[in-house]
C-alpha cells in the first residue's frame, strides 16, 4: 500500500509537492479507511481536482513514471536513450526529485530518485528498522561512474556498478534474480493506469480493442465488468467478447482480433447485439476505465487514473468509488487515485481525501482540503467548492 510520495522540479510543479494517503486520528471513520502495519490509517481513495491547465495530470504523473521506472527501465529503455521526465521549464539545469513511501508485506519502505533525464544522480532504497530508515542500498554518481553501497540487498558489487544511468537498480536487480528487487518490482507492476509519459492515453478504438484483449485473457476479470457495467446502467442486459477478423487501414486481413458486443434485451425473445464501437463513447470509457480499476481490486494494487469522470455521468462515480470502498469488492484494500471535473466527488469524499490543484505564476501547487485554515469537517465541499471558497476553479 502506498503512504505518500512527493517530488519536485517535475513538469508544471516546481516547489517540492507532497500527496499523502494517511489520516490522522482526529478525522471519523469512514468506508475508505485502511490500516497499514503500524496501525495507522490510510485513505483507500484520493481525488485530485482543479481547473484546466493547473496540473491535475502532473500531480498524478509522479506514481505513473515511478511504477514504470522501478519495474521496467532495465529491460524497456535503450541504453542512450533518454529517461521520460522534464524538470519545470524555468529550473531546467536542476534535477528532478522523487520520493515514495509504501507498505509492503508488513515492512515500510522508503524509495528515493534523484535524476535528469539524461542519467541516475541518486537511488536509495531504505526499510523501517523500529522507528528510524536503514538503507538496504544507496547509489551514486560520481563523474561518470557510480557508487553502489548495499547492506543486505544483495546484488553483486560488480553489477550494482555497472547498471547503466538510465535504469533503476531495482528493474536490474529483478534481472539478476535479487529476492527483495524481485519483491519491489513485483509491488510496482500492481500499479494500473491510463497516464503515459507524455499524457493521458485518450480513447481511441485501440484502446478499446486492447481491453478486450485483456479480458480475453482474464475471464473472471471480464465477469466482474459485465455486472459492472450492467449496474452502472447504460442500457446493457450483458457484454459478450467475440474474436472477429482483425483488417488494417487498407482492408486486407490481419490476426483476429477481440471485439465486445453490448447485448440489448426487452425480453428473451426481443432485442439486438451491438459491437462497442457502435455503443455510445460513456460505454466504451467506462469499459476501458475497467480495464485499468478491476486488476488491482483483484490483486491489490494502486490504479492511478486521469479524467476518471471522462465521457461518464456524474452519478457513475459513486458506483466505481464503492468498487474500494467496500471489503467485500476491495479485499486486498487496494488504493485509487484519480483527477476528475466532477465536482460531486466532494459530496462521496471527506476533505482529508481530496486534494485541490492550482497554477500560480508559472507553477502548479497542490493541497489537501484538511490543511484549509477554518474548514469544518461538516462543511459542504462541493457547495464551497462551486463558490470558489476553496480556490482551484476557473478564473472567468
Amino acid at each position: 500500500m502506498i503512504k505518500s510520495y512527493q517530488f519536485k522540479n517535475f513538469y508544471s510543479f516546481r516547489d517540492e509537492t507532497v500527496v499523502s494517503f494517511e489520516v490522522g486520528k482526529q478525522p471519523s471513520q469512514s468506508g475508505y479507511d485502511l490500516v497499514f502495519a503500524d496501525q495507522s490509517r490510510g485513505n483507500k481513495v484520493v481525488a485530485v481536482l482543479g481547473a484546466n491547465g493547473a496540473g491535475k495530470t502532473q500531480l498524478l504523473k509522479p506514481m505513473a513514471f515511478l511504477s514504470w521506472f522501478i519495474s521496467r527501465s532495465f529491460l524497456s529503455a535503450e541504453p542512450q536513450q533518454l529517461i521520460p521526465v522534464r524538470p519545470h521549464k524555468l529550473d531546467e539545469d536542476s534535477p528532478i526529485e522523487f520520493e515514495v513511501d509504501f507498505e509492503l508485506e508488513g515492512k515500510a519502505y522508503r524509495y528515493q530518485l534523484h535524476l535528469t533525464p539524461q542519467h541516475v544522480l541518486h537511488e536509495a532504497l531504505f526499510v523501517k528498522t523500529s522507528r528510524l530508515y536503514s538503507y538496504l542500498f544507496v547509489r551514486e554518481r560520481r563523474g561518470a561512474n557510480y557508487a553502489v553501497k548495499q547492506k543486505g540487498f544483495g546484488m553483486s558489487a560488480a553489477h550494482a556498478r555497472g547498471i547503466r544511468g538510465n535504469a533503476s537498480l531495482l528493474a536490474a536487480g529483478h534481472v539478476h534474480d535479487v529476492a527483495t528487487a524481485s519483491k519491489i518490482v513485483a509491488y510496482f507492476e500492481r500499479y494500473s493506469s491510463n497516464l503515459r509519459f507524455t499524457g493521458r492515453a485518450h480513447y481511441d478504438h485501440q484502446q478499446l480493442l486492447q481491453s478486450a484483449h485483456f479480458f480475453s485473457e482474464h475471464e473472471a476479470l471480464h465477469d466482474r465488468a459485465r455486472r459492472t457495467i450492467r449496474e452502472l446502467d447504460l442500457g446493457l442486459s450483458d457484454v459478450e467478447l467475440k474474436e472477429v477478423q482483425g483488417r488494417d487501414e487498407t482492408g486486407e486481413e490481419t490476426a483476429p482480433v477481440h471485439v465486445p458486443f453490448g447485448q440489448h434485451r426487452l425480453e428473451a425473445d426481443q432485442g439486438f447485439t451491438l459491437p462497442f464501437f457502435e455503443e455510445s463513447s460513456g460505454t466504451q470509457a467506462a469499459y476501458v476505465l475497467l480495464r485499468y480499476v478491476l486488476p488491482v481490486l483483484e490483486s491489490g494494487g494502486v490504479a492511478v487514473i486521469d479524467e476518471f469522470d471522462s465521457d461518464l455521468h456524474p452519478h457513475m462515480l459513486e458506483v466505481i468509488l464503492d468498487l474500494f470502498r467496500l471489503e467485500h469488492n476491495n479485499p486486498h484494500q487496494a488504493q485509487l487515485l484519480f483527477s476528475c471535473h466532477t465536482a460531486e466527488a466532494l459530496n462521496l469524499l471527506a476533505k482529508h481525501q481530496a486534494y485541490l490543484v492550482e497554477k500560480r505564476e508559472l507553477a502548479s501547487e497542490a493541497w489537501r482540503l484538511d490543511e484549509v485554515v477554518g474548514l469544518r469537517s461538516d462543511d459542504n465541499l462541493f457547495a464551497k467548492y462551486q463558490a470558489g471558497a476553496l480556490g482551484a476553479v476557473p478564473d472567468i
